[in-house]
């Protein structure tokens, strides 16, 4: 049971630091974060910031649902990690009045998991299952049929004498999220009502959440330091949240007190997060791409020995946002340093063959 009354069955972890911290630009969830962030979390559709789109959405939905009498339609939430589908995810049994149950994916294992939480939940009760694309395909199977019937067979014995038995199930909201909707197979997907996309936060929807989290923490923040931890959020309120947890702990250790412009600059220097929000690790690959490899291409495997990483660490946790701020390029022969790169490690780009812009006239 989590410490706001939840019952959480998952039992997977976040990627973290080898220390058990989750690293400060990181999107992913660290197990000792969770009282933290749940202490910061909106309790209702009316104090969720930003994703104005999915909120409407969102809000007819369980209106509608709520004006019927009836539980609302399965709910599918996608998008990249911190971005709010938990959060929304506890809003949705909130407005409902309804328990939560949480799970996740990788938790789920066989049928046999899935089919002891399906068939102990309550009438209108929310199943909101994390990573939902992880799931086994044993327990996908037995899903379509609990969401679409409401109904879970029950297998009975082995071999010729295995017996099926359906157990009929009380209506209920799955509600599910999912950092990769392209894995989730087209019968589970058509199975949602409504699905909804977040995406990554303007500025001014960051600084809302700064202060807003602030207000939440009793302290204060100066506006000019809400910009400052904004722009260094990667568009994300979790680690806009986490930087303002850790600009809150220099202020009141080193500092005056006072959540204000320097003491937010500080603090973030000493944490290695610079301007663009790039953290020690990313400003690595960049600079082994622009002065080990001379901007590249480089393969990916060679690159993530240069900075002494597993591979899968800088394909999912550095390179999106390297790529969506245009500092690095995936291209058919490997990752290349784009033009930002040079000019943000404050290096002077070659010219490539034509005087284009450094190596892109190898592609």
């Amino acid at each position: 049971m989590r410490p706001d009354g939840i019952e959480d069955l998952d039992g997977s972890a976040a990627e973290h630091d080898e220390d058990g911290s989750p690293s400060l630009t990181s999107a992913e969830q660290a197990p000792p974060e969770r009282p933290a962030e749940a202490a910061l979390r909106p309790r209702g559709l009316a104090e969720f910031v930003g994703q104005q789109v999915v909120r409407d959405q969102l809000s007819l939905v369980l209106d509608a649902a709520t004006a019927r009498g009836r539980s609302p339609e399965h709910v599918l939430l996608s998008g990249p990690p911190g971005l709010g589908k938990t959060t929304l995810a506890m809003i949705i049994a909130a407005e409902l009045g309804a328990p939560l149950r949480i799970t996740s994916g990788p938790a789920i294992q066989h049928a046999g998991d899935l089919a002891a939480i399906l068939s102990s939940l309550d009438e209108g009760e929310v199943l909101f299952i994390d990573e939902i694309h992880r799931l086994a395909r044993p327990a996908e199977e037995m899903l379509y049929i609990a969401m679409e019937d409401f109904r879970v067979d029950v297998v009975v014995g082995k071999g010729v004498g295995a017996t099926s038995i359906p157990l009929d199930l009380p209506p209920f909201t799955a509600v599910g999220a999912t950092t990769r909707a392209g894995l989730l197979p087209a019968p589970l997907r058509d199975r949602f009502g409504f699905i909804g996309h977040l995406d990554f936060y303007a500025p001014e929807e960051l600084r809302e959440v700064v202060r807003r989290s602030a207000a939440r923490l009793e302290i204060e923040v100066d506006e000019e330091a809400a910009v400052e931890i904004s722009t260094r959020s990667r568009g994300t309120p979790r680690i806009a949240n986490r930087l303002l947890r850790r600009v809150r702990d220099w202020a009141l250790v080193r500092g005056s007190g006072k959540l204000d412009l320097a003491a937010a600059r500080e603090a973030l220097r000493v944490y290695e997060v610079d301007a663009r929000g790039l953290d020690r690790l990313d400003r690595a690959v960049l600079a082994a791409l622009c002065g080990r490899f001379a901007g590249g291409p480089v393969g990916l495997s060679t690159l993530a020995v240069a900075v002494g990483e597993e591979i899968e660490t800088v394909e999912t946790m550095i390179e999106p946002y390297l790529v969506r701020e245009g500092f690095l390029l995936r291209t058919p022969r490997g990752r290349a340093a784009a033009p930002a790169a040079w000019t943000h490690l404050g290096l002077e780009a070659p010219e490539g063959p034509e005087g284009t812009a450094p190596m892109l006239g190898r592609f």
